[in-house]
């Protein structure tokens, strides 16, 4: 994650006073969410990380909606995020306008998430 990326992220944090950070298993979005976790303001309720496969995902998922926090961050994988959706949207009551994406998932096209690019960018799926 770059210095903008991070700095976009927080940006759309705003007003948030309570985050959950949800991150793949692989070193990079564990890396970008103990950053993100590291310079927010806020506190941060949970650290949920998921696998890229799973039997079901629903002990992760819950863990992620739970709190119910005013802003989920997630830093992961196409193909661990896409089955983590999947189960979030079926089991709980998570919310994609409450969500904040990282660059890696620029791809992931839900109505209202957010997310960020490298530079620093931003932009909303209506």
């Amino acid at each position: 994650m770059t210095a903008e990326e991070l700095a976009a992220v927080l940006r759309l944090m705003g007003p948030a006073r309570h985050a959950v950070i949800g991150t793949a298993t692989d070193p990079t979005s564990r890396a970008d969410g103990a950053r993100i976790a590291a310079v927010w303001d806020g506190d941060v309720l949970a650290t949920v990380t998921w696998p890229e496969t799973a039997a079901s995902w629903l002990r992760q998922a819950r863990r992620f909606a739970t709190p119910d926090p005013d802003v989920w961050v997630v830093c992961a994988t196409p193909a661990g995020w896409a089955a983590m959706t999947h189960r979030l949207r079926q089991s709980t009551t998570w919310s994609p306008h409450r969500t904040i994406v990282t660059s890696a998932l620029a791809d992931v096209r839900l109505p209202g998430i957010r997310d960020t690019r490298p530079d620093g960018t931003t932009w909303e799926n209506r």
